[in-house]
């Protein structure tokens, strides 16, 4: 892939995690902040890096596996490396506007 297609892709990606939400919270994955880096390489191997709300999430299994089959379904993915990290926590400085506005915070 071209720089162009992987600019594409990672366009894709982020659609994709947009429609995922949190079962907890009425608002995605993506607008949560949850996700802390995409990266993909001209292979089509795919690398996320996100967070959950709390290490005791009750979605610490499911949630993360959902992210990594639903990006695993675009066209051009050839792999994805799904890592969960809790550094930095999580807070919802990291949320969007839009989130924090779905949410009353605002």
């Amino acid at each position: 892939m071209n720089q162009n297609e992987i600019k594409e892709l990672e366009e894709k990606i982020v659609v994709v995690l947009k429609n995922i939400y949190d079962p907890e919270i009425p608002v995605s994955i993506y607008e949560l902040g949850l996700i802390y880096e995409i990266k993909v390489e001209e292979d089509g191997k795919v690398f996320v890096s996100m967070t959950l709300t709390s290490p005791n999430c009750p979605v610490a299994e499911s949630l993360p596996a959902q992210v990594k089959e639903e990006i695993s379904f675009l066209t051009n993915v050839t792999e994805v490396d799904l890592e969960i990290t809790f550094e930095p926590p999580w807070d919802q400085d990291k949320m969007t506007e839009e989130a924090k506005l779905e949410l009353g915070l605002l």
